[in-house]
């Protein structure tokens, strides 16, 4: 009897010592696994970062200098624009004048706050740090069309357009106007030349259209003024 239960112990023994080891394997195979799987996440997670961060680059557009330049110039060039052309409410008479200084401020001030977004998503500033545009200097262009922003009014020039009512002013609105589109649409035939932008490049190739139309419709009725 003391033999026959002395056997089964034994087995037991066995068989515990067995399942003990096949256990610990277990746990060893399951550790090694969870380490591959912490490798895969943090693959994955490298991968998705790397994602997140070209869309964000994607957003802001891709763009180069002279994309920012034509930005940072045509601001102050719209703003100017839109002065000139708020100075036609009480001082043209003809309301050919009128109707056209009220078109220059529908395309442009919708326009002026496209380019300061744009601006602010390179993280780049409104204004250049040189080239005489901080503030209203850029107005010290001239009208000759010399400089960075050709067709710039001077202060001396705006003073004039000021002071200017009726036909003269018509006149002399006309004639600026002119210069000022003109330097404009030099500005813009440049950012489609070297800009990298599209969006920089397709707003480029509407002040070229738009603006070169405005200049032709001025010119007739500077003819007949």
């Amino acid at each position: 009897m003391t033999a026959f239960t002395h056997v089964p112990r034994r087995r037991l023994h066995r068989r515990l010592a067995l399942v003990s080891a096949v256990a610990a394997g277990g746990l060893l195979l399951a550790g090694c696994g969870g380490n591959g799987d912490a490798k895969g996440m943090d693959h994955a997670s490298a991968k998705e970062s790397t994602a997140s961060e070209a869309t964000a680059g994607s957003a802001a557009g891709t763009f180069n200098d002279a994309d920012v330049s034509f930005a940072q110039m045509m601001i102050p060039h719209h703003e100017q624009a839109l002065t000139m052309a708020a100075l036609a409410d009480d001082r043209a008479s003809d309301a050919r004048i009128t109707s056209l200084a009220g078109q220059i401020e529908k395309a442009q001030d919708p326009e002026i706050a496209t380019l300061k977004s744009w601006l602010k998503d390179w993280g780049k500033p409104e204004r250049a740090s040189s080239g005489g545009m901080d503030g209203m200097d850029g107005m010290d262009h001239g009208s000759s069309g010399k400089g960075d922003m050709g067709g710039m009014m001077s202060k001396e020039d705006m003073r004039k357009l000021e002071a200017a009512k009726g036909p003269a002013f018509d006149r002399a609105f006309a004639r600026m106007m002119i210069d000022h589109h003109q330097g404009a649409i030099t500005m813009a035939k440049d950012e489609k030349k070297n800009g990298r932008n599209a969006k920089a490049k397709k707003l480029a190739d509407d002040v070229v259209k738009n603006q070169s139309t405005e200049v032709a419709t001025l010119r007739t009725l500077l003819d007949r003024l």
